[in-house]
């Protein structure tokens, strides 16, 4: 609800991601805009691969991600378009296909995503390394990469990833 993006927000937060609660309530992306402004909403989407091979690509969307994913019958690029229409100020697009394989972003899906919409994009899924990263960066056109596992299971820190992508002339803040 917008008195949870309100408490949230109280609390310290800069922004409010909303997923599951998004999709069975888009009001709730214009609600939070209106109320909060476009800057606090981030509409984060996961999407797996629908195409058959020598299709054109195409996602779909998912709610209740994890270990019983449930189709919602939305296109992921038809979905994104839909929330920064109601007021979403960035997309987090994570690839279900990618999330957890340590291979990389899916490239083809952040550049859809990216072209789609005019506000920024935030990578998630599938990150192995900081080189992976940087491609979500240069190759996938988004405009933040976000990654879980390479930093709770201790295989880079922060610090190495931000002097990786420093390094390779990305402008990133200081730990």
């Amino acid at each position: 609800t917008t008195d949870d993006m309100y408490r949230m927000l109280r609390a310290g937060a800069d922004k409010v991601s909303i997923n599951t609660a998004a999709v069975l309530n888009p009001q709730l992306i214009e609600d939070g805009a209106r109320r909060f402004g476009s800057q606090c909403i981030v509409l984060s989407v996961d999407a797996r691969r629908v195409s058959a091979p020598g299709e054109p690509p195409r996602w779909a969307v998912f709610t209740h991600t994890g270990a019983n994913p449930r189709p919602t019958g939305l296109d992921a690029i038809d979905w994104v378009r839909r929330g920064v229409e109601l007021g979403a100020g960035e997309i987090c697009i994570n690839s279900m296909d990618a999330d957890g394989q340590k291979s990389g972003y899916d490239l083809e899906l952040l550049r859809a995503v990216a072209a789609a919409v005019p506000v920024p994009v935030i990578a998630s899924g599938g990150v192995g390394s900081p080189e992976h990263m940087l491609r979500g960066l240069a190759e996938g056109n988004a405009d933040a990469v976000l990654a879980a596992s390479i930093f709770h299971f201790g295989e880079y820190s922060v610090a190495d990833v931000k002097q990786y992508l420093r390094e390779r002339g990305v402008a990133v803040r200081g730990v």
